[in-house]
C-alpha cells in the first residue's frame, strides 16, 4: 500500500512540474531589440530632458562672446558669487544637470590649474584663493538630484602652446586629468568643436582625450560633434530636425566640420551607433551675460521646448551668471515660468480616462504587452507591443467617455531601451487627420497647428517602422499658452 501511495505522489509531482514548466513556457517574452541600443548613462541622460549651461568667465566682465585670450585675470571679480543660488535656480526649474564652462576659448580657467597662471588664482576674487568649479560641485552636493558637467574648450586663445601639436595636447590632457580627478563625479564633459577662422592649425588628439575621460569617469557622457555618447544637434537655435534619429554613423562624423550639420540634425535610420542629439541654446541672445540683454519670452522658450525635447532631444538651456556672480532675477523668473508652464501642460493626461483599443497585442490579453502600459509611469520598460507577424497596420485608439475630449498636444514615447523604431506615423480625431510625423524616439510632442480639437476618438496609426513598434507612453494634453495665428 505504501508503495502505491509513493507512486501516486511521484506521478502527481511530475505532472505538476510539467504543468508549471508548460505555463512558464507560455508566458510571452519581450521582442528582440533593434540595434544599436543606448547605454545606461545615455538612458539616464535622455530622461533628464532639460539641463542647464552656465557660461561664465572673463567674457562676463568684458561684454563679449569670444575673448581674445589677452584679458587680464584682474578683471575677474564676481564679488557676490553664490553657486548655491545657481543650483537652487536649476532645481526649482526641474533641472538635474548643470554644465559649467570651466575654460572657454579665451583660455581663462575657473579653477586653480597648476599648468597655467591664467586662472582664478591670478584674479582678485577671494584674493586668488577661489575655485568656481569647486563651489559649484559643493553646492550641488547639498541639493539631492543635481549633477555637474564641465565644458573645457579645445581652442585656447591664450596659451602659447596652442598650434604646437604635441605640447598643446599634453597640456589639454593634463587639465582634463585635473578636472576629472579632483572634483568627484562629473556626468557630462563638453568638447566644443568651434574655433575662429584665423586660429592656428591644430590637430586635437580626440581619441586620447576620450580614452582618458573614460579611464577617470566610467559613467560620464562625452559630448562633441561626433560623440561618442552625445552629439551636437547641428545648430544653436534649440531646434532638432522634424525627423530626429538617435542613431547615426560615427564614421561619417568629424568634429568642427560644418558640412555635416544637416546630418547631425536628423540622424540616420541606418546608423550603426546610438548617439542622441543635444540641443544647446541660450535663454538670452548671447551665451555670456550682457547687461543690455534680457531673457527670451516664455512663448519662445516653449517653442524651443517643443522642438527639442518634443523631437527626441535633450534641451541644454544656457543661463549665464552675471558679473556679480548670480543668475539675474529676470532669468530666474523666466525659468520659473517655463517650469510652471511645462507642469501645467503635462500634469494632466486626458488619455487616462479613455477606453483603449489596439490593432493587436503581443501574447494576447494578459500577456504583459497590452495598451494599458502606455498610461503607467514607466516610460522605458513597459509598453504596448503588437503581435509578431501582424502584417496589418498597427494602431492604438483612445475613445473618450460621455463629454468627449478637448486637447491641443499629443505626446508619444517609444520604448527606446529596445531601439528606436518608428519611421512614420499619423494621428486622427474622429476620422480626420490632425497631425503627422516621421520619428518618435524617446519623446515626440505634436502641438497641433490648428489649435484645440474636440472629439470622441483619437487614433494613432504607425505607418512604417523598423520591426514592431513599441510604444511606452501616450498623452493627450491641453496647452493654454498655445494660440496659433490664423
Amino acid at each position: 500500500m505504501a508503495t502505491h501511495w509513493r507512486s501516486v505522489c511521484i506521478f502527481t509531482f511530475l505532472q505538476l512540474c510539467t504543468f508549471t514548466i508548460s505555463r512558464l513556457e507560455q508566458v510571452p517574452t519581450p521582442p528582440l531589440p533593434i540595434l544599436p541600443l543606448p547605454t545606461y548613462s545615455q538612458l539616464k541622460w535622455q530622461q533628464r530632458e532639460l539641463i542647464m549651461f552656465l557660461h561664465f568667465g572673463v567674457n562676463t566682465f568684458t561684454d563679449s562672446e569670444w575673448g581674445t585670450g589677452r584679458e587680464s585675470p584682474a578683471i575677474f571679480n564676481p564679488a557676490g558669487l553664490d553657486a548655491n543660488q545657481w543650483v537652487k535656480t536649476a532645481s526649482d526649474a526641474g533641472i538635474s544637470l548643470v554644465i559649467l564652462t570651466a575654460k572657454h576659448h579665451d583660455g581663462f580657467c575657473l579653477w586653480p590649474s597648476k599648468y597655467t597662471d591664467h586662472s582664478v588664482e591670478s584674479s582678485p576674487w577671494k584674493s586668488g584663493h577661489g575655485d568656481v568649479v569647486q563651489e559649484l560641485v559643493t553646492a550641488a552636493k547639498t541639493r539631492d538630484g543635481i549633477d555637474v558637467g564641465l565644458y573645457l574648450s579645445p581652442w585656447d586663445r591664450h596659451d602659447r602652446r596652442y598650434g604646437q601639436e604635441v605640447a598643446y595636447n599634453q597640456y589639454y590632457l593634463a587639465q582634463l586629468q585635473e578636472l576629472l580627478s579632483r572634483y568627484g563625479s562629473v556626468r557630462e564633459i563638453w568638447f566644443d568643436g568651434s574655433k575662429g577662422p584665423n586660429a592656428p592649425n591644430m590637430s586635437y588628439y580626440f581619441s586620447d582625450w576620450f580614452s582618458m575621460v573614460r579611464e577617470l569617469q566610467s559613467s560620464i557622457n562625452i559630448f562633441s560633434d561626433a560623440g561618442p555618447d552625445v552629439r551636437w544637434v547641428g545648430d544653436e537655435k534649440g531646434f532638432a530636425g522634424s525627423t530626429s534619429w538617435s542613431t547615426i554613423n560615427r564614421s561619417s562624423l568629424s568634429i568642427g566640420n560644418a558640412s555635416i550639420e544637416g546630418y547631425l540634425n536628423t540622424g540616420d535610420p541606418q546608423g550603426t551607433d546610438w548617439l542622441p542629439p543635444e540641443c544647446d541654446v541660450s535663454i538670452r541672445n548671447g551665451w555670456f551675460w550682457h547687461k543690455s540683454e534680457s531673457p527670451k519670452k516664455l512663448s519662445k522658450l516653449l517653442e524651443i521646448y517643443y522642438n527639442s525635447v518634443g523631437r527626441n532631444c535633450v534641451l541644454l538651456l544656457n543661463v549665464p551668471p552675471n558679473s556679480t556672480g548670480l543668475i539675474s532675477k529676470a532669468d530666474v523668473q523666466r525659468l520659473r515660468e517655463l517650469r510652471g508652464a511645462i507642469d501645467t501642460i503635462f500634469s494632466s493626461n486626458l488619455a487616462d480616462k479613455c477606453f483603449i483599443k489596439v490593432s493587436s497585442q503581443r501574447g494576447g490579453k494578459g500577456g504583459g504587452f497590452g495598451p494599458e502600459n502606455v498610461l503607467d509611469n514607466d516610460h522605458l520598460w513597459t509598453y504596448w507591443a503588437p503581435k509578431d507577424g501582424d502584417k496589418e497596420e498597427h494602431w492604438i485608439e483612445f475613445r473618450g467617455r460621455d463629454k468627449g475630449l478637448r486637447f491641443n498636444v499629443i505626446r508619444i514615447q517609444e520604448a527606446i531601451g529596445l531601439g528606436q523604431r518608428i519611421k512614420r506615423h499619423e494621428i486622427y480625431v474622429d476620422g480626420k487627420r490632425v497631425a503627422k510625423g516621421t520619428t518618435v524616439g524617446y519623446k515626440r510632442l505634436h502641438r497641433l497647428e490648428g489649435g484645440v480639437v474636440y472629439g470622441q476618438i483619437v487614433r494613432i496609426r504607425i505607418k512604417d517602422s523598423k520591426g514592431m513598434p513599441l510604444i511606452s507612453s501616450i498623452g493627450l494634453h491641453f496647452d493654454p499658452y498655445w494660440h496659433p495665428s490664423g
